[in-house]
């Protein structure tokens, strides 16, 4: 079962993620005119590596814990997984949102 990536990534974009996924699964693009992250399901190989590195905990183990934004990750995969990485933002800047809260 694939990572997926959650609202709590939208707009925030801190994208330590991508520095460290093996398989590069992970690509950015805009989602309701905010930037945001997904995981390519097709691609994503389970391994763990991400889920310490949002500082925010945008990122899920599992479809299965929000079946939602896994059908996002997936139907925003086609538009996304040729997009040009991203700069990671440094993990102790605060979030963007007031909702967002850093968890490390």
């Amino acid at each position: 079962m694939t990572h997926i990536i959650v609202e709590g990534c939208l707009g925030e974009v801190y994208a330590a993620c991508v520095d460290v996924c093996p398989v590069e699964c992970i690509h950015p693009g805009p989602y309701k005119g905010e930037a945001f992250m997904i995981i390519n399901p097709e691609v994503c190989i389970d391994c763990g590596v991400c889920l310490p590195e949002c500082p925010i905990g945008a990122i899920k183990g599992s479809a299965d814990e929000d079946p939602a934004w896994a059908k996002i990750n997936a139907d925003l995969t086609p538009a996304f997984k040729d997009n040009p990485k991203v700069t990671p933002r440094a993990p102790n800047d605060p979030p963007h949102k007031p909702t967002n809260k850093l968890v490390k």
